[in-house]
């Protein structure tokens, strides 16, 4: 039996290519990264306007040619039509997954793979609770055991801080710098530790700026996005979690970790946001961050495994355990 063909599609970003990975591994296998973009005019198309059509892509894209996939994860918008492209060129030999609500053409995929709080449901969509991502539990004590000595000198409890930034839902400015700053300085004085912090591509430089000094000067560690990514042994070594309520992404990881997770909230208009907190919130995975850490246990919130296990089912999917896409 020849290993199946299995390809990542997104633009590349990693919110959205880890979502594709964290399924394809959760299968078993090993993809190929597939990363494009969308030439004008198509880039600007809504999506049930964009013709499926690989003409689309931007140069600089990688290729997206024969032996087509057996299977293939898209995630994101900009992936919709080049992945509706490589089904149709396929002959239908390709099963087509995409991850997250595609908004058009919801016949064209195979399966879809979206958040219950996004509120799509039909005969070819699995909800999820928050986003898919890389994280298992073994990942997580590997990591923890393999970093242990690169930690041991830093003063517990580690409280790793991650903001993001303004949305089409919550605004992220300066006051909530000062909010957050003024409730780690409070959390810090009364339970001591060390402060691990990161922004998001999405926070605003000076709200970033700002936000390292005042990480700085509790005596804490920020990383800026230069050189070795600390953020996976900051995900295993973490003891209280604090992030901003715009980014489904990383309350998921967060919570994936069964480790407290405290949320700042944002001034905004809620809606689907809104329902994927309160989820967290009834997975007892969630509070709400007010300059205090409390400690509290949960069943680590991860979906990986069960979404997995249903692709398999109603794709009629092999075990791909130790096989390796091309």
């Amino acid at each position: 039996m020849k290993d199946p063909i299995i390809w990542a599609l997104s633009n590349g970003k990693p919110g959205m290519e880890n979502q594709c990975l964290g399924l394809i591994e959760a299968l078993g296998a090993t993809p190929v990264i597939k990363r494009i973009d969308l030439a004008a005019p198509f880039k600007w198309l809504p999506p049930h306007i964009c013709p499926a059509t690989l003409a689309a892509l931007a140069p600089g894209s990688d290729p997206l040619t024969p032996p087509w996939p057996d299977l293939l994860v898209a995630c994101g918008r900009i992936a919709i039509a080049p992945a509706r492209a490589v089904r149709r060129l396929s002959g239908g030999h390709t099963r087509l997954i995409q991850i997250q609500d595609p908004r058009a053409h919801r016949g064209d995929f195979d399966l879809i793979v979206t958040p219950a709080h996004d509120r799509l449901r039909g005969a070819n969509v699995l909800n999820t609770i928050g986003s898919v991502h890389r994280l298992t539990q073994e990942k997580l004590r590997r990591r923890r055991r393999d970093t242990a000595a690169a930690f041991a000198c830093l003063p517990r409890p580690l409280i790793v801080v991650m903001a993001g930034g303004p949305n089409k839902v919550y605004a992220f400015g300066e006051n909530e710098v000062t909010r957050l700053l003024s409730g780690l300085k409070q959390a810090v004085q009364e339970s001591g530790g060390t402060v691990l912090a990161t922004a998001s591509r999405r926070t605003p430089p000076d709200c970033a700026a700002r936000l390292r000094k005042g990480v700085e000067a509790l005596g804490g560690i920020f990383w800026d996005g230069g050189g070795d990514n600390p953020y996976p042994d900051w995900l295993a070594q973490g003891d209280h979690f604090i992030v901003t309520a715009d980014s489904v992404n990383m309350i998921c990881e967060a919570a994936a970790t069964g480790k407290p997770v405290h949320v700042l909230e944002l001034p905004g208009r809620g809606g689907k946001f809104a329902r994927f907190h309160e989820q967290m919130r009834r997975r007892g995975a969630t509070r709400p961050f007010r300059g205090k850490l409390d400690r509290w246990q949960y069943e680590p919130v991860n979906e990986n495994a069960r979404i997995a296990a249903e692709v398999r089912k109603r794709l009629g999917l092999p075990e791909f355990t130790s096989l390796q896409g091309r």
